[in-house]
Order: C-alpha cells, then sequence, then structure tokens
C-alpha cells in the first residue's frame, strides 16, 4: 500500500488541449479517494496518468516516496479495472484471475493461494471453473477485480467499474466494492461520472471540471458546504434549485426575494456566513437543495416569512419521498457553471437562455411521503432558510467567511 502524490500534474494534447490542469492531490495510505466531473472533464486523463497509460506534461506523480512520471505501468505495482471486463473469453475464471501472475512467473502454490482467497473475498469459489459467458454481468465484474485482487498492489485504479451493469446491480456492487477495499486496505482511486456512486464509496471526493479541481473532501462536506455553484449543482440528487435574487436588509433583518416572494434569513444564517452582508442591496445566486422543502401542510408552526407559493406542475410519488415539480418566476442565473451544469444535464447553453428570458426556473422539492400534494394544485412549501446557500454571480464562488 503507499499513498499518491499528484503535485502540479498538467496533461496537454496535440494542439495545446489542456485535459488537466495542475492538478495539486495528495490520496492518502489506504483511503478510497473518488474523481468525479462531467464526461471530458479530465478525470480519466489524471487516473491514466498515474497509471502510467498517459505520459504527463509538466508535474510530478509520486506513488509511495518514488516519482513515477517515466516508470512503465508495469512496474509501478498498479492494478486497474476497467468498465469493459476484458476477460480471455476461452479461459475459466480461474485462469483469469491467474494470468497475469503467470506471466510474472509466480510460483504455482502462491498462485492457488491468492487466486483462491481473492475467490473467497469476492464470494466466487465455486464459480472458479467457470467460463465468462456463464456468469452475470456482476460477476464478471467481480472476476475483474479478482484479477486485480491477486496482483496485491500497492493501489487499485477503476474506470467507471459499474457502468455496464443495471441500476440494481449497480446499488448492489457499488457496497461490494466499498467492503472488499475497506477490507484489503488497499489504496482506490475510482473514476465515475455518477455523482451518487461518489458521494456513497469515497472516503473523499474529488469534483473536477474542464481539468481543474474544484473542490476535495468528504462527501457530507462537498454537500454541506460547497465551495463554489459547480460543486453545489453537480453534487446531490435531484440537484440543487438555483435563482437570481437581491439580498435585502431593513433594520438589521436580512431577507432575499425569490421573484415577488420574499424569505426572511435568521440571525443564525449571518453569524455562519459573516461575508453576505456585503451584499446587502445587491444581487446574489441563492441555492436550494430540494430536500430542504416541506409542504408547509406538515409543518404547520413554520413562519410565515419562510413559505414559499406556486402551482405543482408534476407530483412524483416514490414511496420515501414525494418529488414536486414547480416553476418559480425567479430569474434564471447565468453564468458559465450554470452553463456546464446545464450541458451536463442535457441541455446546450441556449436552451438556458431561452429559459431565462420567459421566465421559466424549474424547481424541484422532496418533501415527506404523506404529504396529499397533487398534481396541478396550488401549493405552499416550507423553506429551512438555515440551509440555504449563497453565491457571488461574478466569480460563481460560495459566500461564507470566517476563513471560508
Amino acid at each position: 500500500m503507499a499513498e499518491i502524490k499528484l503535485e502540479k500534474v498538467t496533461k496537454r494534447f496535440a494542439g495545446d488541449t489542456v485535459a488537466v490542469n495542475e492538478l495539486d492531490l495528495d490520496i492518502k495510505d489506504g483511503e478510497f479517494m473518488v474523481f468525479v466531473g462531467p464526461s471530458g472533464c479530465g478525470k480519466t486523463t489524471a487516473l491514466r496518468m498515474i497509471a502510467g497509460l498517459e505520459s504527463v506534461s509538466e508535474g510530478d506523480v509520486k506513488i509511495g516516496d518514488r516519482v513515477v512520471n517515466d516508470v512503465p505501468p508495469k512496474d509501478r505495482d498498479i492494478a486497474m479495472v476497467f468498465q469493459n471486463y476484458a476477460l480471455y473469453p476461452h479461459m475459466t475464471v480461474y485462469d483469469n484471475m491467474a494470468f497475469g501472475l503467470k506471466l510474472a512467473k509466480t510460483d504455482k502454490s502462491e498462485i492457488d493461494r491468492r487466486v483462491k482467497e481473492a475467490a473467497k473475498v469476492l464470494g466466487m469459489q465455486e464459480f472458479l471453473s467457470r467460463k465468462p459467458r456463464a456468469l452475470s454481468g456482476g460477476q464478471r465484474q467481480r472476476v475483474a477485480m479478482g484479477r486485480a485482487i491477486v496482483r496485491e498492489p500497492q493501489a487499485f485504479l477503476m474506470d467507471e467499474p459499474l457502468s455496464n451493469l443495471d441500476a440494481k446491480l449497480r446499488v448492489q456492487m457499488r457496497s461490494e466494492i466499498g467492503r472488499i477495499q475497506h477490507d484489503l486496505e488497499v489504496t482506490t482511486v475510482y473514476v465515475t461520472h455518477d455523482q451518487v456512486e461518489a458521494m456513497t464509496m469515497g472516503d473523499r471526493v474529488a469534483v473536477i471540471k474542464k481539468g481543474e479541481l474544484q473542490q476535495v473532501g468528504s462527501p457530507t462536506e462537498l454537500f454541506q458546504k460547497p465551495l463554489n455553484l459547480f460543486v453545489a449543482g453537480f453534487i446531490g440528487s435531484p440537484s440543487m434549485n438555483f435563482a437570481s435574487a437581491t439580498l435585502e436588509e431593513s433594520g438589521g433583518e436580512y431577507s432575499f426575494k425569490l421573484g415577488d416572494q420574499t424569505l426572511k434569513l435568521e440571525d443564525k444564517v449571518l453569524s455562519e456566513r459573516p461575508d453576505l452582508k456585503n451584499y446587502a442591496g445587491k444581487d446574489i445566486i441563492v441555492g436550494i437543495r430540494p430536500q430542504d422543502f416541506e409542504d408547509a401542510e406538515l409543518a404547520s408552526d413554520a413562519p410565515e416569512d419562510t413559505r414559499l407559493k406556486a402551482k405543482a406542475d408534476l407530483v412524483e410519488a416514490i414511496g420515501t419521498e414525494t418529488l414536486i415539480h414547480f416553476v418559480m418566476d425567479a430569474p434564471i442565473a447565468i453564468t458559465d457553471d450554470m452553463k456546464e451544469l446545464a450541458q451536463d444535464a442535457g441541455t446546450d447553453a441556449k436552451t438556458l437562455e431561452e429559459r431565462a428570458k420567459e421566465g421559466k426556473n424549474e424547481f424541484v422539492a422532496t418533501v415527506d411521503p404523506r404529504s396529499n400534494i397533487k398534481e396541478g394544485s396550488q401549493v405552499e412549501l416550507v423553506v429551512d432558510t438555515t440551509r440555504v446557500h449563497f453565491f457571488d454571480p461574478e466569480n460563481s464562488k460560495g459566500i461564507h467567511g470566517n476563513g471560508r
């Protein structure tokens, strides 16, 4: 096992395209680190530089205490798991898992020990004599993991290993990979586009946008204290609701307007975000997570100045919660980060700007499943204003204070 350090690592391709730009990151010994971000953001390129499958244009990659920029992949003592299992169809599970060790001329008894131990960890003992065509997708992925485990490497590198599995199996394999990594305590770098996968698996998560690290932290830290609008919008499902708003101050009390509706801020919000006071009378971007709404009928003691009125355009009852889709007349924020988030969600910048002109700001609230809100009805929703997020419209950075 070993720590992995990326020091100002940059990757340029032909034509001066920068895929990764001055990436600084310390991955601790035994840590499960997840790289997450939109397609094409550079996360896989960063992983491939650690593996030695891509050269480093600038900076250093360290595994343990040595710089490995010029070390061939086979000599880096790492093992990779890919999204396409790359199993040999004519070989049994046993032989697939043992293949790399045989090439390395490992002793036969040692190969047998490692393969059987890995099969036990993976729950694959009874499948060792089968060939890949006789296995399910999840079992094939376990074999691919087994091939990495038997190497007993310093680190595992995994590039979207679950993307070819169906939704139910992905959930199962997420927990399996997490359990295996925890048991083996091997430093692991895991690439995914799926932020739910990132949040449920990683000890820490590195959010990357256009080749640059936006924030690295625990899943809880990224969810509760995003450093900028991009991280706030990318992390969380359903994603955060955003709107342009004006921060107002009167007699020492602060509030913000969403369209023609006003929400008051408690003193606690200002004490936790002292820099917010500097924006009094100015435009800001407000972010509200869907989870921070509630049906007013189920929160009857909530103050009037924390309530929003809207029409429920769509109601989705999914058992554990109910999703309320509604439109606010609050202006849509148009920033580079908002365009990037819209593009990742399948909406181009032009469509986003058209919606902004039309005043169609689509919000989602997740409320208690006991809610009786009906589609097409006028609803009143309570906002937990202590958990609202605020961003500077000029640079998309979170408005905090106290050194943050």
